[in-house]
């Protein structure tokens, strides 16, 4: 899997699509931080993202905390119901501001 970075609306943007799991949390947790190191926001793009497990979960929260700290905003696209239906489950989505798309997004931001 690639994640891609980019900007939207002054905040760092990653791109993920496919299944996020264990095998791939480093790769994820390597792209937010360079996305992090640039803008102090960060918006982690999950509409093209079919699985996510709790090591998932775990760098996100982590994301979250770092752009927090760093006076910056954090937010999830997220479009795939299995997806929301985990951030609900574990209360993530009364943290996280969770969005249907990249426009929403950077609104939100």
């Amino acid at each position: 899997m690639a994640f891609t970075i980019g900007t939207v609306g002054g905040h760092g943007v990653v791109h993920a699509e496919g299944e996020l799991d264990v095998g791939n949390a480093q790769e994820l947790r390597a792209a937010v931080n360079a996305a992090l190191d640039v803008q102090p926001g960060l918006v982690v793009d999950l509409a093209d993202v079919t699985f996510m497990d709790s090591v998932t979960l775990g760098v996100l929260i982590g994301a979250y905390n770092r752009a927090r700290a760093g006076g910056g905003a954090f937010a999830v696209v997220c479009t795939d119901e299995r997806v929301g239906r985990i951030f609900r489950i574990t209360g993530l989505d009364q943290v996280f501001t969770i969005v249907g798309s990249l426009e929403a997004a950077s609104e939100a931001l």
